[in-house]
């Protein structure tokens, strides 16, 4: 006789799955391998249960989640924007609800929790970019699974799902070393964000696998410790080429180059990190290392998916990886070699 009251999270309890992986292997979708798709499938007849399709089973798939900005994000970096609307369009496409919150800078200050979580609106939660550690501490304690997104923290852990920011930039500095060039500065307030300090530590990588050395003046801020955007203090001695950790940042740097004479690349090199709207709105545009958006957007809301169905679930840090763009803002000085890949 069938069981009418089976459900979903009866078979993953049975199995020790996740009830998001019984319903993918249930509905046909991506996802689950075959060997486990095939148990699921087993387990699911013999205790009785019988996908229909109905509005109930849709339904019980559907997850309302919440997406918090840092106010300095949406109103100085349009990567940001783009972001959390491709993370609202995906959710909507997968049929869940996504709910966004902007956090102002004086609820992060003061600690004032995000309404969607005090409202409790939310069955799971995405932070998008860097917050502060309080702020952080402040989200963990309410009773949702969280997901960062674009960061991470050393002292408020977390599951994170992030680009692969250290060889994004090691590669981008190869780039330019395999091109000649030695005098290469870095641009970026490494302190203010994990992906600017990962840039710079991939930056700072390749350099030293070269023999090259890494002056101090050669580092160069970006942004003060609030996020805003800083007038460039370029160095007396100039180099050859720079990675900006952003293509926002390189968009302005070219810019003001350019006022002060310089010829792009024919003087100066420029690479950077993103391939967002600046890099090609720049005469001329941007060598860049491209940020997979729809892998970072997918990745996360798998993961907070899984996260919500099994609350031990956990999967640490997740690299996605990028790709180089070559465009028109670098130029060769001595023999060309072999570029790495």
């Amino acid at each position: 006789m069938i069981r009418k009251n089976v459900t979903m999270g009866d078979i993953a309890k049975e199995l020790g799955v996740s009830t998001v992986s019984v319903s993918k292997a249930l509905t046909g979708k991506e996802g689950v391998s075959d060997p486990v798709r095939e148990m699921i499938v087993n387990k699911a007849r013999d205790m009785g249960y019988v996908y229909t399709g109905n509005r109930k089973d849709d339904i019980s798939q559907r997850h309302n989640i919440g997406i918090v900005v840092s106010e300095r994000f949406i109103n100085r970096d349009a990567y940001y924007s783009r972001l959390y609307e491709k993370m609202m369009m995906t959710l909507s496409e997968q049929k869940h609800m996504g709910m966004l919150e902007i956090v102002r800078r004086s609820s992060e200050k003061e600690l004032e929790p995000p309404a969607i979580i005090s409202a409790g609106q939310i069955e799971g939660l995405i932070v998008i970019g860097q917050m502060s550690a309080k702020y952080l501490e402040l989200l963990r304690g309410s009773d949702v699974p969280i997901l960062y997104m674009d960061f991470y923290d050393k002292d408020v852990f977390e599951d994170a799902v992030v680009s692969d920011s250290v060889y994004g930039s090691d590669a981008l500095t190869d780039y330019l070393i395999k091109r000649g060039h030695t005098d290469i500065a870095f641009i970026g307030s490494v302190k203010n964000t994990s992906s600017i300090m990962d840039r710079y530590l991939g930056y700072y990588r390749a350099m030293l696998m070269a023999g090259l050395e890494v002056k101090r003046e050669w580092r160069i801020e970006d942004r003060d410790e609030e996020g805003n955007e800083i007038d460039f203090i370029l160095p007396e001695e100039m180099p050859t080429a720079f990675v900006c950790n952003s293509d926002s940042t390189a968009f302005r740097l070219v810019k003001r180059l350019q006022d002060e004479g310089f010829r792009i690349p024919e003087d100066v090199s420029v690479v950077s990190f993103d391939n967002f709207i600046y890099a090609e709105m720049s005469s001329p545009q941007i060598t860049t290392y491209g940020a997979d958006m729809d892998s970072l957007v997918k990745k996360s809301i798998a993961i907070i998916l899984e996260k919500i169905a099994d609350r031990s679930f956990s999967v640490g840090r997740v690299l996605v990886p990028g790709t180089m763009i070559e465009r028109q803002s670098v130029c060769s000085r001595g023999d060309k070699q072999e570029i790495r890949t």
